[in-house]
């Protein structure tokens, strides 16, 4: 019987546990998916996230925080994550890990950013390069559940090589709409030529204000900051337009 996927209580979500590496999935040049086991998980919400530790031999430890991708009804978790250039920890997770590593990480962290079942409005997704990953955990999670709640999902990303879980979205789920929005080098036979989010983009692809959907737009800052300016200005109320950030 899976767990019941809700945060445990707060001592127990910012304990450090030890999770084994059980598979490592190549998603881009620059990202994986790595597949870990925890035995005393105690289960998330779609949205959130944890923190990852990393500690050397000489004692030094640095710590990070990722999204989790996988649907919140899992025995497993799924990590999404992209090489960083320059970056202190990305770059081992991306290159170096194996299955039989372990890490440290605690959580999940995170109450507004997420995505409950019992929600029934319509729901527009907002995604700016690796921003998909909480996102995909919402997608999954409503699959998983057999949710009729109408999703749809802008994914903005710098060319198809870039796509995160490319063959998952192409197959598609009932009641999922995805369009993909190529900031520099677009399909040959895309209407759309590259460029930049725009008012736009989301009225063509996202929902009618009067629909009163529930907005989630994740990636990096500047990108957030105006696609939640654009959804405001498109008339969508601001207490419906929840956003997570990084970089």
């Amino acid at each position: 019987m899976a767990r019941a996927a809700v945060p445990g209580r707060l001592g127990d979500r910012l304990r450090w546990r030890i999770a084994e590496v059980a598979g490592r999935r190549v998603e881009s040049a620059t990202a994986v998916t790595l597949t870990l086991e925890i035995p005393d998980w105690p289960g998330h919400l779609a949205g959130q996230h944890v923190d990852v530790r990393l500690t050397a031999e000489d004692g030094y430890s640095t710590q990070r925080s990722y999204s989790i991708a996988s649907a919140s009804n899992g025995r497993s978790l799924d990590l999404t994550v992209q090489r960083t250039s320059g970056g202190e920890v990305s770059p081992y997770l991306v290159d170096e890990l194996v299955p039989g590593d372990q890490l440290e990480l605690r959580g999940p962290v995170g109450g507004w950013f997420v995505w409950r079942q019992q929600q029934t409005e319509p729901v527009l997704l907002v995604a700016g390069g690796s921003g998909l990953v909480p996102l995909m955990c919402m997608i999954r999670t409503r699959e998983a559940a057999g949710s009729r709640t109408p999703f749809r999902l802008l994914y903005a990303v710098r060319s198809p090589s870039d796509l995160l879980y490319g063959s998952e979205l192409r197959q598609g789920a009932p009641g999922l709409d995805t369009t993909y929005l190529y900031s520099r080098e677009a399909l040959k036979d895309s209407a759309r030529p590259p460029g930049r989010i725009t008012p736009e983009d989301l009225a063509r692809g996202g929902w009618p204000p009067d629909f009163e959907p529930t907005c989630y737009v994740c990636g990096p800052t500047a990108f957030v900051e105006k696609t939640a300016a654009y959804l405001v200005l498109l008339g969508h109320a601001p207490e419906r337009v929840r956003t997570e950030r990084f970089g």
